[in-house]
């Protein structure tokens, strides 16, 4: 099984797949709920979260031997931030892009798809 990484990007100035009225943030909550628990019964989930705007962010600039600067804010300015992820299994790409689709549906944002390349430390934690 491959693992891959479903980012989920958001507008510049939206509030982390934030709805507009209670009505929609429960029928939104709903969906994204629904799609996790499929995940998770088909053996497909393996980890995923929200993240904080990206106004919450801390940069670390700096390389070998230089002094590190931390910056408040995103790494670069942009129309779209990283606003939630899942990593998940897949035995190929099709599925994982099957899933993609899916997340598009319960969130109505973009869904970037990567194969995801676990460190000795994750791998050991989810075998």
């Amino acid at each position: 099984m491959n693992q891959y990484m479903l980012s989920v990007y958001e507008a510049e100035g939206a509030v982390a797949g934030a709805p507009a009225t209670p009505e929609a943030m429960q029928a939104f909550l709903g969906r994204v709920i629904a799609l996790e628990e499929e995940m998770d019964r088909a053996g497909a989930f393996v980890f995923g979260g929200a993240l904080h705007g990206p106004d919450a962010a801390t940069v670390v600039r700096g390389g070998t031997g230089l002094d590190k600067v931390t910056t408040d804010g995103p790494f670069v300015e942009a129309k779209e931030h990283i606003g939630g992820f899942y990593v998940i299994e897949a035995d190929d790409l099709d599925a994982a892009l099957a899933w993609a689709e899916k997340v598009v549906e319960a969130t109505n944002h973009d869904i970037e798809v990567r194969p995801f390349r676990a460190t000795g430390r994750v791998q050991a934690a989810t075998d």
